[in-house]
């Protein structure tokens, strides 16, 4: 199932930015994707497709969005509005930081061409 539930999050991407007459980018296709991954998060829509798909819902940038959500939501819950600044980070800070420092790694050993 994470396979079909993450190959379709990224079909939907893909159609999106070759079907439409806009120029649509892949940093549409991000900002798009985090937002609705929140939005669905919020609204309790996103939490089921987790259960279904597992990491090919949670590893797309939706799942992103849903994690951010999901993480200021017990934030808040703990801390109260407090929360709502600090959560979604709390939450992503370990996927941040893996992104950060892997980025860097990758750009000191490889030599980038152009």
């Amino acid at each position: 199932m994470a396979f079909l539930i993450g190959g379709t999050l990224c079909l939907i991407g893909q159609l999106v930015m070759d079907l439409t007459k806009v120029q649509i980018t892949p940093g549409h296709i991000l900002v798009g994707y985090i937002t609705s991954g929140a939005i669905l998060s919020g609204l309790g829509v996103y939490q089921p497709l987790v259960e279904i798909g597992g990491a090919g819902a949670t590893i797309p940038l939706s799942g992103f969005g849903h994690l951010l959500t999901q993480g200021t939501l017990k934030a808040v819950e703990q801390k109260g509005l407090l929360g709502a600044f600090s959560g979604g980070i709390e939450a992503a800070a370990a996927g941040i930081a893996a992104a950060v420092i892997f980025g860097y790694i990758a750009a000191v050993i490889f030599n980038p061409k152009g």
